[in-house]
């Protein structure tokens, strides 16, 4: 008998041993369409952007403050430290599932003293030692671990796309509070230029008012409009402070602890006069969130064929061998060896279609994950085409406010001069300085608007993983 099944396990082998019950996973296909609608000759390209520069595309701001900044993120964010701790969750998981693939070899050993009782027997106490080894293995014929090893393995996989992901939103959110950093910085420096400008408006006033040549009605007009500007500050002010204290936060650091660094005024930083944005497909391949959706999907799909292995018969193989004597000198002498091996099958006959039910609900769960993943891919080209469109339009804005900027620069010298000369009244003169601190703060907001919309474009590109990820090895 044992040499026939020596003969039939290798034919089962042979039979079975390639196949694996269930789907095979195929990535899905996703058309997308050939060129961004928003691209605009001469600021951005359709030529993909350079490794290096999506990976540290906050090197072409050309800030050293901010690229110290994201090496210290990276390292010290809370949030990047538990996506790293999960990635080694999910790693010893998919060790858990490929054990499955080898035998089990246990060993066991016990001693026990009994005796009888007089009514049943002589009251004689005896004493029984024993050791023993068991070994197990189910055979992967119809590829239930196989299967089960795929989907812990595109798990693992997916953890380290939702730490890049991390990664990619963790960089943008630094690069973005920092430049709302500097543009709070400059709002307030262009606050107190014009409250210069303004109180010597209102020394103006009063020197005239004083001199007889116009009334109490322009002092206190310069007085609330000097007042009026000198009022934004305490609000600039608290912006900055949250600012400053979010980058902390996303460093890992207690607030206040970057205070010191950006104590001092910065320029607000410039961009590049071209950037590459590559075509919609680079996104595909590019963005975490994305990579992230395919591998749970994989995974899902392997998880199917798990649940449809189930259908099918198990083959397992056991022996053991142990020793048992009435005396420890005696255990391992050959007399007191015992034995026992030989194949194992078992089919699942009636389960009222819970197996096939099972099989129901891990299939729908995958058309779940499928539609996810096109989501997200809608969702990710719908991103950069809005951030294109922002970065564009924001850089037209510029221009305009900056020709306003210098229409009203123009119009309070000559308000000052013909207010002086009698001319207009003091209406004219505020109207011009309130229209220019207007659209200088605009125009500095606008400036912030244009690098946040860079840095957006840069994360919905899927930028900024690629390399700070590899200098943070995860501990074993």
């Amino acid at each position: 008998m044992a040499i026939l099944w020596i003969a039939i396990i290798p034919a089962i082998l042979i039979i079975f041993g390639c196949t694996a019950a269930g789907p095979d996973y195929v990535p899905p296909v996703k058309e997308v369409p050939e060129y961004w609608q928003g691209d605009s000759p001469g600021r951005v390209t359709r030529e993909g952007p350079a490794p290096g520069v999506l990976a540290k595309w906050w090197s072409t701001l050309n800030d050293p403050i901010l690229s110290d900044l994201m090496e210290k993120a990276v390292g010290g964010n809370k949030d990047a430290g538990q996506a790293r701790a999960r990635i080694l969750e999910e790693r010893a998981r998919r060790n858990i599932s490929k054990a499955g693939l080898f035998p089990t070899l246990d060993a066991s050993g016990s001693f026990r003293k009994t005796g009888s009782s007089r009514e049943t027997g002589s009251k004689k106490e005896v004493d029984l030692y024993s050791a023993d080894f068991d070994a197990g293995w189910e055979l992967d014929i119809f590829g239930g671990p196989r299967r089960s090893l795929e989907a812990a393995t595109a798990e693992l996989q997916a953890s380290e796309e939702d730490l890049r992901d991390i990664l990619v939103s963790l960089l943008a959110e630094v690069a973005l509070n920092y430049t709302q950093v500097r543009i709070f910085q400059a709002r307030l420096d262009s606050v107190e230029k014009n409250l210069v400008i303004q109180d010597q408006t209102h020394q103006m006033a009063e020197s005239l008012y004083v001199s007889g040549l116009s009334n109490e009605i322009a002092v206190q007009q310069a007085k609330y409009n000097l007042e009026s500007t000198r009022s934004q500050i305490p609000a600039l002010r608290i912006s900055l402070e949250e600012a400053k204290n979010r980058i902390a936060v996303l460093l890992g650091e207690n607030p206040g602890s970057v205070h010191a660094l950006l104590k001092e005024k910065g320029p607000v930083p410039v961009c590049p006069l071209e950037i590459a944005a590559g075509v919609p497909a680079d996104v595909l391949r590019q963005r975490p969130d994305i990579r992230q959706a395919e591998r749970k999907l994989a995974a899902q799909t392997a998880r199917i064929g798990a649940a449809t292995a189930e259908l099918y018969p198990k083959l397992s193989l056991s022996g053991s061998i142990g020793y048992e004597a009435l005396d420890p000198d005696k255990l391992f002498l050959a007399h007191s060896r015992s034995y026992g091996f030989g194949p194992r099958i078992t089919w699942p006959i009636f389960s009222a279609g819970s197996i096939r039910s099972n099989i129901e609900v891990q299939s729908a769960l995958e058309k779940q994950l499928l539609a996810k993943y096109e989501s997200v891919v809608l969702n990710a080209l719908s991103e950069v085409e809005n951030q294109l469109t922002i970065y564009m339009e924001e850089q037209n804005r510029k221009f305009f406010l900056n020709e306003a900027r210098q229409a009203a620069m123009r119009a309070v010298d000559l308000a000052k001069i013909r207010y002086q000369a009698g001319m207009i009244d003091f209406t004219g003169v505020l109207d011009a300085q309130r229209s220019l601190l207007s659209f200088e703060d605009s125009l500095i907001q606008t400036e912030g608007n244009i690098i946040s919309g860079l840095v957006r474009l840069y994360k919905a590109l899927g930028g900024g993983w690629t390399s700070l990820a590899e200098d943070q090895p995860l501990k074993p």
